[in-house]
């Protein structure tokens, strides 16, 4: 089962293969710097745990094995005041850390993962060296390909909003993927949510073994909110 030493981190064979809780990180694309952070741009819409940062510290190890999950779903609303974000998960979490390199500089990426129904649940939060608007589309570029091509797929995200505890939203990118992953080839489905506030961005992904219902997909994600 998906230890969260990272479970995410086979989950997410690379991280960008982001969630790849034990992928390796891989440097951003560049990004048009007049483009609000977070927004989608054609380029992007172009096919061009320890364990889940296999790859990359901020991706979902898509390699992980999922069938020793729990099967239960036990939802409980965890605060994190030191990354700035609050979500349901579905089960106790676990939390890791590790730098990550993007654009060839190391960050800090911090990850709390949770498994329920033969899926990991995670949220990676990376620490960027400034908040400028470049900075924050080179790390959402990195996560983004990091989680496409952990499934072989191509970085399809459209534009979403994400809710900030105290009211109002900001510009994030949404995605669902699925392709095979992993040296055996398993086929897996991956959503996910990214976003930039700040100093900080976030990776809020589901990486399962084969379509979750609705309403699981939806507790997770509506319930993610960045200070």
């Amino acid at each position: 089962m998906f230890r969260t030493a990272f479970c995410v981190s086979r989950f997410l064979a690379r991280i960008p293969s982001c969630f790849s809780f034990g992928s390796r990180f891989r440097s951003g694309l560049a990004a048009d710097d007049n483009r609000p952070a977070g927004a989608p741009d054609a380029s992007w819409r172009q096919p061009r745990g320890r364990a889940l940062i296999a790859t990359t510290a901020s991706a979902l190890v898509l390699g992980v094995t999922l069938t020793a999950c729990s099967p239960t779903f036990d939802w409980r609303t965890i605060m994190n005041n030191d990354n700035g974000y609050t979500v349901d998960f579905p089960a106790k979490p676990g939390n890791d850390q590790r730098p990550v390199q993007i654009g060839g500089t190391a960050m800090p990426m911090a990850m709390q993962t949770a498994e329920a129904g033969n899926a990991v649940f995670a949220v990676g939060t990376v620490l960027l060296p400034d908040d400028q608007e470049a900075t924050q589309r080179a790390a959402l570029a990195f996560l983004r390909d990091g989680l496409a091509r952990n499934v072989g797929a191509a970085p399809d995200a459209h534009a979403v909003q994400i809710p900030l505890a105290a009211g109002g939203q900001v510009l994030g990118l949404e995605m669902k993927l699925s392709g095979e992953a992993g040296s055996q080839h398993e086929m897996r489905s991956v959503y996910a949510r990214l976003a930039a506030r700040g100093r900080h961005v976030y990776q809020a992904a589901i990486i399962a073994d084969k379509p979750l219902q609705p309403e699981q997909v939806d507790q997770f994600f509506s319930s993610f909110k960045l200070y």
